[in-house]
């Protein structure tokens, strides 16, 4: 499961297309329910491992 800090972080980058780059705010919307749909359906599990180990592998660099 995804941390709050990781919420906050994946809004900002929302925030940020939408403002700078033109996404636009269907588009935006789309892409999270697909996201919410991909979570629920049987890809969940693989989507949650392979980003928890994502997040490890990028824990593990030093800044």
């Amino acid at each position: 499961m995804l941390s709050i800090s990781a919420v906050l972080l994946l809004l900002l980058v929302v925030a940020l297309l939408v403002r700078k780059f033109g996404l636009r705010i269907p588009h935006a919307l789309a892409s999270a329910l697909l996201g919410f749909y991909a979570a629920s359906s049987s890809w969940g599990p693989s989507i949650t491992s392979f980003l928890s180990k994502l997040a490890a592998m990028l824990g593990h660099f030093s800044p």
